[in-house]
């Protein structure tokens, strides 16, 4: 099939804003879109710029936007798309670098200020810590996030505050420690989650929820967050 890729581009060292091109390429429908975009640097302009790592859908480095909506276009395939105009951009909400590539500093700041680890300074056992079914399942939903960014960059309070909200992404980090039985800073986070910056900048608009390439439940975690600030964490 006849295929036009609408690429926003961008080169700092030209440009003194975006402007779109066009690439008419023969395509297959069971292609990835990640592919068609490949098959234009490697055959068509080679200066086309764009981050990509596994093509599996696991790294996250292939978010971009597609036809308005965010997504990963290693997962993303071409007869999915379903129209003969693709059009191409980088993440909205951060800072662009060249082409489909944006500074992503601003959304690993959010990450490392959660605290993104497990804090136990209790002795450890003799074998690893253990966990119940049901302690697992508590949390184990937060756990698939690949720190794609889809999912912050699609929100409206990030583009509007994005020096000032940690985003869906880093709430959902958060998520997956605040109700892991076996960590011990669950007051700290909450305490973080709880600021200007935390959860109360989240205006339930469902859009995360929609960008999220693992289908994590994340508006659902954001919600559960807020009332572990408001009503105390639940007993186990």
């Amino acid at each position: 099939m006849e295929l036009t890729l609408r690429i926003r581009r961008f080169n700092p060292e030209t440009d003194t804003k975006p402007h779109w091109e066009e690439y008419t390429i023969d395509a297959d429908p069971d292609q990835k879109l990640l592919d068609a975009l490949l098959y234009v640097k490697d055959h068509l302009d080679g200066t086309l710029t764009l981050r990509k790592s596994c093509a599996q859908g696991i790294c996250g480095s292939d978010a971009m936007r597609i036809n308005g909506q965010n997504g990963l276009a290693c997962r993303v395939l071409i007869k999915q798309v379903n129209t003969p105009v693709i059009s191409i951009e980088p993440l909205y909400g951060l800072p662009l670098i060249k082409d489909l590539v944006v500074d992503m500093e601003p959304f690993w700041k959010w990450y490392r200020a959660i605290m993104p680890w497990l804090v136990n300074d209790e002795p450890a056992p003799e074998k690893e810590r253990l966990q119940s079914a049901e302690q697992l399942a508590r949390y184990d939903d937060s756990t698939k996030c690949i720190l794609c960014a889809a999912c912050t960059t699609s929100c409206p309070p990030f583009w509007a505050n994005g020096n000032n909200y940690v985003g869906p992404a880093s709430i959902v980090q958060a998520h997956r420690f605040i109700f892991d039985s076996r960590d011990r800073a669950t007051a700290e986070r909450l305490n973080i989650m709880g600021q200007a910056f935390g959860v109360w900048k989240c205006r339930t608009v469902y859009n995360c929820t929609e960008a999220c390439p693992r289908g994590i439940r994340i508006t659902e975690h954001i919600g559960e967050v807020k009332r572990a600030i408001s009503l105390g964490m639940p007993k186990e």
